[in-house]
């Protein structure tokens, strides 16, 4: 581990400048958390500013074995669904970009099903829990645009096209804060394939990320030399392992976020500020010349 630590608050210049100094010469590889997106609009479970989410999100086992579960994901989906799709890239997400751009990192494994970092023109980007953006039949694996069958929804259901459904609040994942009628009157879309359910190509609580994802994420790790989480809490096992791994491999962790992270006690280099400002700041100090004498 890098013997480089410090905690820098408020986003003081020699925070910024450690961390330039640990990633400068280095592979640095980027872990990002749902910290990310929200200076895009995209509401968080644990961030400083997210508030006590009185909606519950779905269980993986209740979505697929609970039809009224389901209808009901479906219909918080259908007004959600806009919020996330009409979200944009913000400075961080940018910021990002422009460093793997430069080679300042060599790629980013994000938690976000957003797909913000792709449109900020990141393009090494492993979405460990998959992307709202695609929804895949649980029958025979067709997939979907998620905007499409969007249409599909509303078509089904106009009442959700217009009235109050259209203010509800937005909610982490793209759900929304409101309770769809119990009448049984929303019509869930099925696969246009096979008539199957359908699903959006995402990692629901209490489901595995597939195998295959998590042993590519690793190898991302294996080839850096530094890991730098941006946005995250590391709350969840599925992106503190890696901050293990790192830790087990003796390389340094850096982290930027705004409150504490389960990865503060191992992190070499901890700056605590806005991933908007922090990450162009970043930058700016990767490619600044050297201070003379």
């Amino acid at each position: 581990m890098a013997d480089l630590p410090v905690t820098a608050k408020g986003m003081r210049s020699d925070g910024i400048e450690l961390l330039a100094a640990l990633m400068k010469g280095r592979r640095v590889l980027a872990l990002s958390g749902a910290g990310m997106s929200t200076e895009s609009g995209i509401p968080d479970y644990r961030g400083p500013r997210s508030v006590r989410r009185r909606t519950r999100p779905i269980y993986y086992r209740e979505f697929v074995e609970n039809p009224a579960s389901r209808a009901r994901y479906w219909a918080r989906s259908a007004v959600g669904w806009p919020h996330v799709s009409a979200a944009r890239p913000n400075r961080g997400h940018e910021a990002l970009a422009r460093m793997e751009g430069s080679d300042a990192i060599t790629g980013v494994v994000t938690q976000n099903v957003d797909g913000l970092h792709q449109a900020a023109g990141s393009v090494n980007v492993l979405e460990l829990h998959g992307t709202l953006a695609e929804v895949v039949c649980l029958s025979c694996g067709t997939r979907e645009r998620r905007a499409a069958l969007q249409q599909r929804i509303l078509s089904s259901n106009p009442a959700w096209a217009e009235g109050d459904f259209r203010t509800a609040s937005a909610e982490p994942d793209g759900d929304a804060r409101l309770e769809p009628p119990t009448d049984n009157s929303f019509q869930v879309p099925a696969c246009l394939h096979c008539g199957g359910v359908l699903k959006p190509d995402v990692i629901f609580f209490g489901e595995n990320v597939p195998r295959a994802r998590v042993e590519r994420a690793f190898a991302m790790l294996k080839e850096a030399d530094v890991l730098l989480v941006v946005g995250s809490s590391l709350a969840i096992y599925s992106g503190y392992r890696f901050v293990l791994q790192a830790r087990d491999d003796e390389k340094p962790v850096a982290i930027v976020n705004q409150g504490p992270t389960r990865g503060d006690p191992l992190a070499a280099v901890r700056i605590e500020a806005a991933l908007g400002d922090a990450l162009p700041r970043l930058e700016r100090s990767l490619f600044l010349p050297p201070a003379t004498a």
